[in-house]
């Protein structure tokens, strides 16, 4: 009798073990298991696109993040996707993938392969709602510009007003919060980003957009490089969102309030980018 149940238990501890080595883990994943949990990159800090308060996230980013998963049949464990980090959290498999106004650039393609574009937005400048000194980027001599470390907006600033005053920090809300201590003048980055911000009630009639928009922005979901197989997934998982009519109602809800239109070319059409 002792030892039938010394075997019983044998045999239940091996199934336990061979039901964990079958189940997902809570890293970068696999994202083929039904049910398993994998580390997906958002932003904690852009209000209409990815933003974290408490437990709860939103924006439409987030929209396309869950939508993306529940198409692979995963479980999303949201990780903040700092622009400075976002190669390093794909290419060192800390993320399965990342939602996060991530544009796709040559420069980036040569370490990451995107799925996309999924959302086409516009560089633009953010400024004080009682500065009318600002009305584009060539008004911008003698001023002092923000934006965020790794960021498109960065470079694209630098390349087209040579000498201008960029102060760089880690987060969209920091520059915001300069912005309006008045330690900056300006912060620039993709307009649905802007839009986001002056839309927040506290902002609302302190900031505004200029609307004078200066580079083309294609949004992309980022994976591991040369990943054939799961960027097909993910582009047929951004076209059904599209399709479905998600898209434009994510759109509304969160980017309509701040009455932004989406531009020409939007929706796109979703490729696979290695």
């Amino acid at each position: 009798m002792k030892f039938t149940r010394i075997a019983v238990a044998a045999v239940a501890s091996a199934a336990a073990l061979g039901l964990a080595a079958c189940g997902g883990g809570s890293g970068g994943g696999s994202g083929s298991g039904s049910g398993s949990t994998v580390k997906v990159g958002i932003k904690f800090d852009q209000p209409g696109l990815g933003l974290k308060e408490g437990s709860n996230y939103s924006g439409f980013d987030v929209d396309v993040a869950n939508f993306v998963a529940k198409e692979l049949g995963v479980t999303p464990q949201f990780v903040e996707a700092v622009s400075s980090q976002r190669e390093t959290l794909i290419s060192t498999g800390q993320v399965k993938y990342i939602v996060g106004t991530y544009s796709i650039t040559d420069k980036r393609k040569k370490d990451v392969s995107f799925a996309g574009p999924y959302f086409i937005a516009g560089q633009d400048l953010l400024v004080r709602a009682d500065d009318s000194s600002i009305t584009g980027p060539d008004s911008l001599a003698g001023k002092k510009l923000c934006s965020v470390k790794g960021s498109t907006s960065a470079a694209n600033l630098q390349k087209k007003v040579p000498g201008v005053n960029l102060q760089e920090y880690n987060t969209y809300s920091l520059c915001v919060d300069a912005l309006k201590a008045k330690n900056v003048d300006a912060l620039t980055t993709d307009d649905t980003i802007l839009a986001g911000y002056a839309a927040q009630p506290q902002n609302q009639g302190k900031l505004k957009v200029v609307g004078q928009k200066f580079s083309t922005e294609n949004y992309g979901v980022g994976l591991k490089k040369g990943d054939q197989e799961f960027c097909n997934k993910v582009t047929a998982a951004l076209q059904k969102f599209i399709d479905s009519g998600e898209w434009e109602k994510s759109v509304k809800k969160y980017l309509g309030p701040a009455n932004y239109q989406p531009g020409p070319g939007n929706p796109p059409k979703p490729t696979c980018q290695l």
